[in-house]
């Protein structure tokens, strides 16, 4: 495996809000530290889960900033530097490279509709421009396009194009596309439910919304699976499936927020047009948090 590559827990952080919706930078810094003292393995910011369509460029600055500033190097921090223009999402991989990130990555521009070809340029335009590592975010769910495994073989011929999260759910995808490349390729899983079987399927490692909140428990799935102890992973996972499926019981990062906030680790605060949990959404929170151990 190439030394670039990612493994293990990988979260996907969600950004602390306070209540008029400015950014709680206090919150996030002790979400970061929390985080790797638990155990991930590397962060990722400004991604879906950290809102990252309703942050300004000035605070999606400051919130990578921030990241890179509190890891400290003592785990990696990938920089979310996706958008629909490519202009765009170019100038925000030039600042994760300057702020120092170790890697970006990059969604499928939503919205656009690009054909395979237009998928193709966008990520090669984004790659040409810097010198760290891109991955691509493949989540058809929320662009509505999908970066085919034809596309992804091409891309991958670029040497800055090292892997992709796959939110797709497909678990076909990581066997098709290791059959597709002739080099090794990070590949991430981008849906919590299917990180043991993603394993399975050669897959690396997770970037995970429920580790906002059970970061060790998560991270002990990956290392179990890693040391061979394949019903340890499993057990775990068994146990954190009904946290799995309460995280998107409404719009990520909605439950995880609230999950957050009854953990005392930041507030529950989402950004319009996202709206605060429904009341039996916050029961299935709770209930998920309770039923695995961290909450009482």
């Amino acid at each position: 495996m190439s030394d670039t590559f990612f493994s293990g827990s990988i979260t996907a952080l969600i950004t602390p809000m306070n209540r008029d919706g400015s950014l709680d930078f206090p919150s996030f810094e002790n979400l970061v530290d929390w985080q790797i003292r638990e155990g991930t393995s590397a962060l990722c910011a400004v991604g879906t889960t950290g809102e990252s369509p309703t942050l300004s460029h000035t605070e999606h600055h400051a919130v990578v900033e921030r990241a890179i500033k509190v890891a400290a190097g003592r785990v990696p921090v990938i920089a979310g530097a996706g958008s629909n223009s490519t202009a765009e999402a170019t100038d925000l991989a030039r600042h994760a490279q300057n702020a120092g990130a170790a890697a970006v990555l990059v969604v499928a521009p939503y919205y656009n509709k690009p054909t395979q070809e237009g998928l193709y340029r966008h990520f090669m335009t984004i790659a040409d421009a810097i010198s760290i590592p891109v991955i691509l975010y493949n989540i058809p769910g929320r662009s509505v396009v999908d970066i085919s495994v034809e596309t992804m073989a091409r891309l991958a011929k670029h040497a800055n194009i090292i892997g992709v999260k796959d939110a797709t759910a497909n678990l076909l995808r990581p066997l098709q596309l290791r059959h597709a490349l002739d080099r090794p390729f990070n590949q991430l899983s981008g849906e919590d439910g299917t990180a043991v079987a993603f394993l399975a399927s050669g897959g690396d490692g997770c970037i995970s919304v429920t580790s906002n909140v059970a970061p060790a428990l998560c991270a002990n799935v990956q290392s179990a699976w890693k040391e061979g102890r394949v019903q340890d992973a499993m057990a775990i996972q068994d146990r954190l499936l009904p946290l799995h499926d309460a995280m998107f019981c409404e719009s990520n990062p909605a439950p995880v927020k609230y999950a957050a906030s009854l953990l005392g680790l930041a507030g529950e605060t989402c950004r319009l047009p996202l709206a605060p949990l429904t009341e039996p959404s916050r029961e299935k929170v709770r209930a998920a948090l309770v039923a695995t151990g961290l909450l009482d």
